[in-house]
């Protein structure tokens, strides 16, 4: 059938931006460009943008914090070749911030989207409010929160030996059950027993707090590669970033990670803080956004596919 006069205006309008897709133009969707390293290098799109991609959802995310060092002891740095291969394999945020200094609200802002006026690292008061793990609960999703050297389960003391309450945010609210703050000695062998959502903190001397970054680069090698493995071939996720910096005289840049066959390997220059990581994981299971996560973007620009 011939074309209309209303169809040839259309096709040719469609002829057209495809053209202006094919050779790189702006105005198109899509994944985005190739980086400076081979990787993908894409503006971040903002709430309710048109096209955005839906963020996936993992069958597990281990989320891991390491502590005060300042990014270019990680990424590139001679004593962290693990962490140095594992970006260049995933997702490298080369503009992820902390907020503040130093490390306990840090942690809080990460896993409840507040730092709840806490401004040292000394023991906190019960704290109230939604966060990551009862959100997860009460979605009938499954965390929990493993931390090396901790005595026993549901521990609350300060500190004993290698642990320190200050790195375990979960342990501070009094909406969770104790059971969910468990000794890293019980982080199953068996990945696929892991909860929905995870985090892993290792302790004082392996976060590289109290030791270099060399340390912390082996435990990390020796304790989440196997899982980094297997992620790969069963839909799960790996978050590796960092409490601050270890200047407290710049603007707090940390190194920030994510690995996964979800996830295009490349370099990322948008800014994203620890709200926009807990907003992202937040997403992915459909969760209520705590704090303020609620203002934040989610991640959306470093994934293959969405859910």
């Amino acid at each position: 059938m011939p074309l209309g006069a209303v169809a040839r205006p259309r096709l040719f309008a469609a002829l057209f931006a495809a053209l202006t897709c094919a050779v790189g133009l702006a105005g198109c969707g899509g994944a985005g460009s190739p980086g400076p390293t081979g990787g993908v290098s894409v503006a971040p799109t903002g709430p309710g943008s048109a096209g955005r991609p839906a963020v996936p959802t993992p069958d597990h995310v281990v989320i891991v914090v390491l502590e005060n060092k300042d990014v270019d002891q990680i990424i590139g740095g001679s004593d962290a070749p693990y962490l140095t291969g594992l970006a260049g394999d995933g997702a490298n945020f080369t503009d992820a911030h902390a907020e503040t200094h130093p490390s306990q609200p840090n942690y809080l802002a990460l896993f409840s989207g507040d730092t709840h006026g806490v401004h040292d690292d000394n023991c906190v008061d019960s704290l109230s409010g939604p966060n990551l793990g009862s959100a997860l609960l009460g979605a009938g999703k499954t965390f929990t929160g493993y931390s090396e050297d901790l005595p026993g389960v549901g521990y609350i003391g300060c500190q004993d030996g290698g642990y320190a309450r200050k790195h375990n945010p979960w342990v501070n609210f009094d909406n969770l059950p104790a059971e969910v703050n468990r000794p890293l000695s019980d982080l199953p062998s068996d990945y696929s027993a892991l909860p929905t959502v995870a985090f892993v903190i290792p302790n004082l001397c392996h976060d590289m707090h109290d030791c270099d970054v060399a340390a912390g680069d082996d435990w990390m090698k020796q304790n989440l590669d196997g899982y980094v493995r297997w992620a790969q071939t069963h839909n799960s996720l790996l978050v590796v970033t960092f409490d601050e910096s270890e200047s407290t005289k710049g603007d707090n840049q940390i190194a920030t990670v994510f690995a996964g066959p979800m996830v295009k390997a490349g370099e990322y220059s948008e800014g994203i803080d620890h709200y926009r990581i807990l907003r992202t994981i937040e997403d992915m299971y459909g969760l209520d956004h705590a704090g303020k996560s609620a203002q934040a973007d989610p991640i959306t620009d470093v994934w293959t596919t969405g859910s």
